[in-house]
């Protein structure tokens, strides 16, 4: 089921999900967007999913969080996964994107937690040659990496307070500058985050902006950690030995 409305915002779209829909188009559309839309959700269907690791369990907390995942795949809305360490962030997170319309595209990964504040920019967004001492040759970011893919954005609860501006612009406006560079870029990317931090306890502190927030959680889904996964402890046992 596509469905199609003149109201297409974030929360008439997650209203579809839960009703069953299988994707969203807004109003005013081409018949050639909607047939591409179509025959992605077609390409979907007949593709098999292949080799690609994904969740295993049965519980009943993993499979509402795996049922979530999706669901909320095919449609281009950004989804932050909250989790405790371990509980397989990134795995869901390529889950989603083998899921989505967007599973022969890139899938690139990005660590916040891992970044130097003062490369943050220049790995996200990328530079031109000259942009800054020993920038010897231009060089794309990782949100150009993921054109017409998913970018993944671990531990994003560790983003440095001064560059979540310039996330959240390039988030809004679809577009994005090179560090050094005068080029707009246009972005076509799905963006997935995920942190163990509790990110309301953080904009209450001051330490991550609430209306990143509201950007990037346009869909949420908790990860059960493994002690609330009654079985599963054996399933996944199996599952490595096997």
């Amino acid at each position: 089921i596509i469905m199609m409305t003149a109201f297409g915002n974030v929360q008439a779209a997650v209203k579809a999900m839960r009703a069953g829909a299988t994707d969203f188009v807004s109003k005013p559309f081409n018949n050639q967007a909607l047939l591409s839309n179509v025959e992605a959700l077609l390409e979907m269907r007949r593709a098999s999913r292949g080799d690609a690791p994904t969740p295993v369990g049965l519980s009943p907390s993993f499979r509402k969080a795996m049922d979530l995942a999706l669901r909320f795949a095919v449609p281009d809305i950004n989804i932050l996964l909250l989790g405790e360490t371990g509980t397989g962030k990134e795995l869901f997170a390529r889950t989603i994107h083998t899921a989505s319309k967007r599973r022969n595209g890139p899938f690139v990964a990005v660590d916040c937690s891992m970044l130097a504040e003062n490369l943050i920019e220049s790995e996200l967004f990328g530079h031109e040659k000259g942009a800054f001492t020993g920038a010897t040759s231009a060089r794309i970011g990782r949100l150009e990496m993921a054109q017409g893919g998913t970018l993944f954005l671990d531990e994003i609860g560790n983003l440095p307070a001064v560059f979540q501006a310039k996330l959240l612009r390039v988030l809004q406006e679809r577009r994005m500058e090179r560090v050094g560079g005068r080029e707009t870029i246009r972005l076509d990317v799905r963006v997935v985050s995920a942190t163990n931090v509790n990110l309301k306890e953080a904009i209450s502190a001051g330490r991550f902006r609430q209306d990143l927030y509201y950007r990037l959680q346009e869909m949420i889904i908790c990860l059960p950690a493994l002690r609330e996964r009654n079985g599963d402890l054996g399933r996944i046992a199996q599952y490595f030995v096997a």
